[in-house]
């Protein structure tokens, strides 16, 4: 069984912060490892054709002063809860389907949804010129999650709890991935890799945004994690373009979600800064 995510991601947290910024760069040697392993016991899927280099200004991109991403509440994408009324309210309360617990399932749902609708759309890897692998797609996957994450911690005792139902939805769904890339065969080992790395990025990604972390820290985990095929080479100019609005991006987002107000956040009332949008009507620098 899984480790609880309250209880593991505290612990790592304590052993980052202790090593520093250590444990993110030794573990990424682990990553890349581990990665090989699963690709060679997968057929990795890759979609051809996406292009060589950024056809995008990216050093204009995400540079515009951050804001909440809630859902206006004349939104056709928000999602609200059941207003059932007379007998089958009655009965759907006899079976706890509004119970906290109930609700925090469908809000982690949705949540996880949000997620996954920036992480699976193609224009994220057009924008930033990347391929989707399997590897791609877990690596903006743990990033996303570990966005959304650190802005539950804010809410103390009752984010780390909901944070649970998503890390449940979010494991459950990286198993169902795995086994569509190929990786049948002791599937089992393969996700306790996997969640290795997660945890892993995690740490690293937390190490990055203290206040003494390096400038370019965040750059270059992100480097390690979702660019670099090896975890050690160095990015070339293009790559470089792109490294660093992808960290641009994803301070930036950590920001705005800081500014998402609570409903927002347990409903999954909210969406991630639209990459159309950026990439249509960049602010620049």
């Amino acid at each position: 069984m899984l480790p609880r995510w309250g209880r593991t991601i505290t612990n790592l947290s304590r052993v980052g912060l202790q090593n520093n910024l250590k444990f993110g760069k030794d573990f990424n040697v682990v990553s890349s490892r581990s990665y090989a392993k699963v690709a060679a016991a997968a057929t990795d899927s890759v979609e051809k054709g996406l292009p060589s280099a950024p056809s995008i200004n990216l050093n204009k991109m995400f540079w515009s002063k951050p804001s909440s991403l809630a859902l206006a509440s004349d939104s056709p994408l928000r999602v609200e809860e059941p207003n059932y009324e007379g007998i089958k309210r009655i009965i759907l309360k006899l079976m706890l389907f509004y119970s906290k617990q109930s609700k925090s399932i469908r809000g982690a749902n949705v949540v996880y949804r949000r997620i996954i609708s920036q992480v699976d759309k193609p224009l994220i890897y057009e924008v930033f010129n990347l391929e989707k692998t399997f590897k791609t797609t877990f690596s903006l996957l743990v990033l996303h999650m570990w966005l959304y994450l650190r802005r539950l911690k804010e809410e103390g005792k009752e984010g780390v709890e909901f944070g649970q139902y998503l890390y449940e939805i979010y494991n459950h769904d990286v198993e169902l991935r795995a086994s569509k890339a190929g990786v049948n065969l002791l599937l089992t080992r393969w996700m306790k890799d996997l969640e290795k790395i997660f945890y892993g990025n995690v740490v690293a990604y937390d190490s990055a945004m203290l206040p003494e972390a390096k400038s370019d820290e965040l750059a270059n985990i992100i480097w390690r994690n979702i660019f670099s095929h090896d975890g050690l080479s160095q990015p070339n100019d293009a790559a470089s373009q792109a490294l660093q609005a992808m960290a641009r991006y994803a301070r930036r987002e950590v920001s705005c979600l800081s500014l998402t107000d609570k409903e927002a956040i347990f409903s999954g009332n909210f969406m991630f800064t639209s990459l159309e949008t950026e990439r249509l009507h960049p602010k620049g620098a």
